[in-house]
């Protein structure tokens, strides 16, 4: 927080004291506790607060919150924004099933609400209640205010800004003043009318995910107004949707839109948090992404978007960060959890003072605890069933994965999943790793799961700056990683496969940086991966040198290239089709500025442009050849009298591999499909039948001779796309008799159809 606007909330606290009655505690005055309001007993489902009609007609407002363990519930009304706000109290006194509840009539859509929690302060055996701190609501459907985190919001002592810390001594001040309020949402309505919503429903192995930051990909866009940048309302203009459909990607995977708060490191360093990995709402959508305002608007607004993008055919999958919250550990702050129930809600070690932190975040939730369950499949049905996405990536996925301590994947979070009907029909993709002993899980989720495929991401980076000791990684990784994936009737679709991805360097900045550049960050450029598997191209960052701004430009075009050829789901992200960087910076995490945001002059730059027609052709290519997007693993075995098969691979002699020209450190693979055959069959019952192709991948400095394969494979090739050109407008067309050998430039990747 600013000094400027700490002054202005401290000010507005006193005030607030200064206006209520006074009592003397202990020989000292201090203002009187807030007045309170009856409440009726209302009931303990849903939890959160629903706006609703109770007995005798009356509207009002439901409030059921899950505090096991606590002493007593207060429910706190504000009456308007801001510091200065009068807050009025209301005592929950029924108590079921460790569910506070109560109905409070005459409050409606658009109340402010918190509650404060009464308990033990016991951190030594993990018991941190503490009503002087202002807790939101788990289950509120907007938020009203941004998290600063001066010293008032922890609810330890905490000298500041000296930093001294005492986390087992109770911290009385008041936090209403700092922090956010949960609001009382309508759910009845035009917004939750979904008749005239047609989700796309696109089959996984038709599926071209693009990773996007709702602010980033709006802020600089010249076609939406300035004053919808930035927002839910900027991602659903026509511009904006545009761009999408012109490209030629089914879903947009948003990074995180929950209700985040931000650190308290990067807001003394005067950051914020870019991503959103830092949950603390997980049914509100995050306000700072709304135009139309936050006292409720956001819900609709976020509901409006998801509208326009199922009528273009995107669907929408939400990044999700349910395996640790912004409370982060013992020292971290007190906003939610912490204080309705610390040990019901978190992870922690045997020293219960500590928490058990798997995901390098400082916490970890309890998902095999019943309620925090709930509370994560309630919120995962919410955004399904209200707020209509169509799918999730799941941050740190091994972690919701653990039992007690190893990860399981017969764990009660993957089970419930597993049998949810809502939720085992929607797109479910892991991040499957966390930061654990043994969390390293990728091929291991179960049927139903795609998965982040990183292995790909190493491979594919590694063939083209020439870095693989043998070919063999690079073949299950182009044909749909078979050995991660063919097993308990997973299929090729269960391999996201992406080269880049928001953590880590851009693909432009993939060929132009060897080292990362993260000193914007004030951390010393110590934070971020070094392990980035880059090559520069001969020139760090940036550089005027024409001959290395093309070998850059090729390199682009043939990791691009690779990837929507590859067998899998390709998985691109915002800016890439069209060189965007980030001036070398691979943790840009907190980047809330042109270092993150999506620069659209790209778009009509020449030197750039002919990379977007390219993915945008690829994508199209993609889409009418079912060949290139396989339901089914490839067999490899010979499918007709003439020995073709539906994969073979061959060396740049035009004969097939041997089991030695696996083991080779071979700079040139070619890979034959065939589109006889395919597995399957189409909506009508009809055999699906295809072109074949064969894609000749040269990672190599110096040009090769490839003798292109004869019968049964093929009679003559025709050339559809080569990544040595620069302009790739147009399909090239040249055709060339099979046996014939071909000359391919370093580092290019010739896509040839078969007849």
């Amino acid at each position: 927080m600013s000094s400027a606007a700490e002054q202005e909330a401290v000010a507005g606290e006193r005030a607030a004291d200064e206006a209520r009655p006074s009592v003397v505690v202990n020989g000292a005055r201090r203002a009187a506790p807030p007045p309170t309001v009856p409440a009726w007993p209302g009931t303990p489902v849903p939890l959160g607060a629903r706006f609703r009609t109770g007995p005798g007609q009356v509207a009002g407002t439901n409030f059921a919150l899950w505090a096991g363990g606590a002493e007593a519930v207060e429910l706190c009304l504000f009456d308007g924004p801001g510091p200065g706000a009068r807050e009025s109290r209301v005592r929950l006194t029924e108590l079921t099933h460790e569910i506070w509840h109560g109905f409070v009539p005459g409050v409606l859509p658009g109340q402010r609400y918190g509650y404060r929690v009464h308990g033990r302060w016991d951190p030594w055996t993990g018991a941190r209640w503490n009503p002087a701190k202002l807790l939101l609501d788990p289950y509120a459907r907007a938020v009203d205010g941004d998290f600063a985190l001066p010293p008032q919001v922890y609810g330890h002592v905490r000298d500041w800004p000296e930093q001294r810390v005492a986390d087992t001594v109770r911290d009385e001040r008041d936090s209403a003043p700092f922090v956010p309020k949960g609001v009382v949402v309508h759910d009845g309505g035009p917004d939750d009318e979904w008749t005239y919503d047609r989700r796309p429903k696109t089959p996984w192995a038709d599926s071209v995910i693009y990773e996007l930051h709702v602010r980033g990909f709006t802020k600089r866009h010249p076609g939406i107004p300035e004053e919808l940048r930035g927002t839910y309302a900027g991602l659903a203009h026509p511009a904006a949707v545009e761009h999408l459909t012109r490209l030629g990607v089914t879903a947009v995977e948003l990074l995180p839109v929950h209700q985040f708060a931000h650190e308290s490191h990067l807001l003394e360093r005067g950051l914020r948090n870019y991503w959103g990995y830092n949950s603390v709402g997980y049914f509100a959508p995050h306000a700072a992404y709304a135009a139309s305002g936050t006292t409720g608007e956001q819900v609709g607004e976020f509901r409006r978007m998801v509208r326009a993008l199922h009528a273009a055919g995107i669907e929408v999958i939400l990044d999700v960060v349910y395996n640790h919250t912004a409370e982060a550990g013992e020292l971290g702050p007190t906003l939610s959890l912490k204080g309705i129930d610390n040990r019901g809600y978190y992870r922690l070690q045997s020293d219960a003072r500590r928490y058990a932190d798997y995901t390098g975040c400082g916490n970890t939730l309890h998902v095999v605890q019943p309620h925090v369950l709930r509370l994560i499949t309630d919120s995962l049905r919410y955004w399904v069933t209200e707020m209509g996405v169509d799918g999730f990536r799941f941050d740190l996925a091994a972690a919701l994965a653990r039992s007690m301590h190893d990860v399981d994947m017969l764990s009660p979070f993957l089970a419930v999943i597993a049998q949810d009907p809502v939720l085992r029909r929607v797109k479910l993709i892991a991040e499957p790793w966390d930061v654990g002993s043994g969390g390293y899980q990728v091929g291991a989720f179960p049927p139903l799961w795609t998965e982040w495929n990183d292995r790909y991401r190493g491979a594919v980076r590694d063939f083209w700056r020439h870095a693989l000791p043998d070919v063999r990684e690079m073949g299950y990784r182009l044909s749909g990683s078979s050995d991660l994936y063919a097993w308990g009737g997973r299929r090729p679709y269960a391999s996201v496969n992406f080269v880049t991805a928001h953590d880590g360097f851009t693909l432009r900045d993939l060929v132009s940086y060897e080292r990362k550049h993260n000193e914007a960050n004030g951390e010393g450029n110590r934070d971020g991966s070094d392990d980035n598997r880059s090559w520069n191209c001969g020139t760090e960052g940036e550089t005027d040198d024409a001959a290395v701004g093309a070998l850059r430009r090729r390199q682009l075009r043939n990791l691009m290239t690779t990837l929507l050829l590859s067998t899998g789901v390709p998985m691109l992200v915002a800016g890439d089709e069209m060189g965007r960087t980030q001036r070398g910076s691979n943790n840009a995490y907190c980047q809330d500025n042109e270092i993150s945001w999506v620069d659209w002059s790209l778009l009509e730059d020449p030197e750039w442009r002919p990379l977007f027609e390219l993915t945008s052709r690829l994508l199209a290519l993609r889409h009418r050849h079912p060949v290139l997007r396989r339901r089914a693993f490839f067999s490899g075995r010979p499918h007709s009298a003439d020995g073709l098969r539906d994969l073979a691979w061959f060396t740049a002699r035009g004969t097939e591999m041997t089991e030695r020209d696996w083991y080779s450190p071979a700079a040139t693979l070619g890979m034959y499909l065939s589109g006889r055959d395919i597995p399957g069959r189409d909506e009508r019952g009809e055999a699906i039948c295809d072109d074949s192709f064969l894609a000749v991948l040269h990672a190599g400095a110096a040009p090769a001779e490839f003798v292109l394969p004869g019968p049964p494979w093929a009679e003559r090739y025709e050339v559809l796309v080569d990544t040595g050109s620069e302009d790739q407008a147009s399909e090239p067309g040249t055709a060339h008799p099979a046996g014939a050998p071909v000359t391919v430039p370093a580092r290019t990747v010739l896509l040839l159809r078969a007849g």
